[in-house]
């Protein structure tokens, strides 16, 4: 689809009024001409040049993982805390690469989008920075990939799916549990039709974070336990959510239509301000405040009838569980404690499992897998995610996550926080597609053509 320069600067003027003239967009269904960002190939870029922003927790992570992928250079590092991009240009240097261009600062991230050179932003911040920064990056001419969610409110996700499209770059949320190997097997197993037509799927974020969130060396300022008092529901979806939505082909052949949530009370997160303010008055900000409930629940309907359930609780003290659970006409798949696969009331043997893993394991987990778990990050799928983002980018390809995939999912934070709000009303989804669901090919994980990247060896630091 080609697009003059008048219908460009027409949307950009829709772009640029969009807080303005749409006050009001959980409802919205855009009939404005738009550009279609879902399996859109870049033109190929030789060498990726690689901007990151934001180093605390997960940025210097992302870092290391980038510096070992040859046709990936890092040219800048951004943190408001200096000591921080010098921790960071550390890891380039062990690793014998270059130092990157430093910007520091509260606005330091504004001036790294001026230089030109960059080709794709890193996001790495806290969640309300997400948004505006991909939007800036997206503007200045820069392919994105921002940790997740992509937003915390309707507006945002349909600026962000805006811009994607006006200016033809990519919008990657990293939803890293994509990539993880039995999330990867049961989609490829999905694809081959082994469990049927799906009925129902359940995903979750099952996390105690209770400490981490009260710890004055966990989250900067404290910024993560301040949004579990910002809203009443499922603050962090998109970790079980991402995963049974390609299964289900979400904007690929089906869309999330409506949703009713609920949340239990807060039992937990009060009173731990309360006992810790007793003995540090740091703590007394953290008292008198309605904290989200400690389980959330939210049920999704779908345009064909299908049933998803997803769960959000970071404060009991339980094990860590995603729930990657898919229900179909055929079989069944279950993630945590372990993993389970039956074709009938009984689980298949160990030994059953792993034949199934060896036939139907995706050819990029085959080929690149093992040494996504020599580099590492939660397991490996960290850097086979951001390989594979790497990969395409340089080999012309789709993405296996567009802009469409990053604001369903992440709507689901405000829309369960309207449904809480209004004991547990019924509340409609947005099409971020535009209609386009009906017609746009399913997520199909493979080499395709790609797979030229090279890893570098891994550097021994100790």
């Amino acid at each position: 689809m080609k697009t003059s320069r008048r219908d460009f600067l027409k949307k950009a003027g829709f772009l640029s009024s969009f807080a303005v003239t749409l006050p009001s967009l959980a409802g919205a269904n855009f009939t404005t001409e738009t550009f279609n960002m879902c399996n859109y190939a870049a033109p190929k870029i030789h060498k990726v040049k690689v901007a990151v922003i934001g180093l605390g927790m997960r940025g210097p992570d992302a870092v290391e993982r980038l510096s070992y992928i040859e046709g990936c250079e890092i040219i800048a590092l951004c943190d408001k805390y200096p000591e921080r991009v010098e921790k960071a240009q550390k890891i380039l240097i062990d690793q014998g690469l270059k130092p990157a261009a430093s910007y520091v600062g509260e606005d330091g991230w504004k001036s790294l989008l001026k230089d030109e050179s960059a080709d794709l932003v890193y996001i790495c911040t806290p969640w309300d920075y997400h948004a505006p920064m991909s939007i800036a990056a997206m503007k200045a001419g820069k392919h994105v990939a921002c940790e997740v969610p992509i937003a915390l409110n309707i507006k945002d996700c349909w600026a962000v799916v805006k811009t994607s499209e006006v200016t033809k770059k990519h919008c990657m949320m990293l939803e890293n549990c994509c990539y993880d190997f039995f999330e990867m097997l049961t989609l490829n197993m999905v694809r081959q039709g082994l469990f049927g037509e799906l009925v129902h799927a359940e995903g979750a974020y099952i996390h105690d974070l209770l400490d981490l969130n009260f710890s004055k060396n966990g989250y900067e300022n404290m910024w993560r336990l301040r949004e579990n008092s910002k809203l009443n529901g499922n603050l962090y979806p998109t970790h079980g959510l991402g995963p049974i939505a390609q299964c289900l082909n979400i904007n690929r052949g089906d869309k999330m239509d409506h949703l009713v949530s609920m949340s239990s009370d807060d039992f937990m997160m009060e009173k731990k301000a309360e006992d810790l303010a007793q003995n540090d008055s740091f703590f007394r900000q953290f008292t008198g405040k309605k904290y989200r409930g400690n389980m959330n629940t939210t049920l999704i309907r779908t345009a064909k009838g299908k049933t998803i359930m997803l769960q959000h609780d970071v404060t009991s003290p339980r094990p860590y569980s995603r729930l990657h659970t898919l229900s179909g006409t055929k079989g069944f798949a279950q993630k945590y404690p372990i993993e389970n696969i039956a074709f009938g009331h009984h689980f298949v043997k160990q030994e059953e499992l792993k034949a199934l893993y060896e036939q139907y394991t995706p050819e990029l987990a085959k080929y690149i897998g093992e040494r996504a778990k020599e580099v590492g990050g939660h397991g490996g799928m960290d850097f086979m995610m951001d390989w594979r983002l790497i990969d395409c980018l340089r080999n012309g390809l789709p993405l296996d996550q567009d802009v469409y995939d990053a604001a369903s999912w992440s709507c689901i934070v405000p829309l369960s926080g309207e449904s809480v709000a209004n004991k547990s009303k019924t509340v409609s989804i947005p099409d971020f597609t535009n209609g386009a669901w009906r017609h746009n090919s399913p997520v199909d994980i493979t080499l395709k053509g790609g797979g030229n990247t090279i890893i570098r060896p891994k550097i021994n630091r100790s």
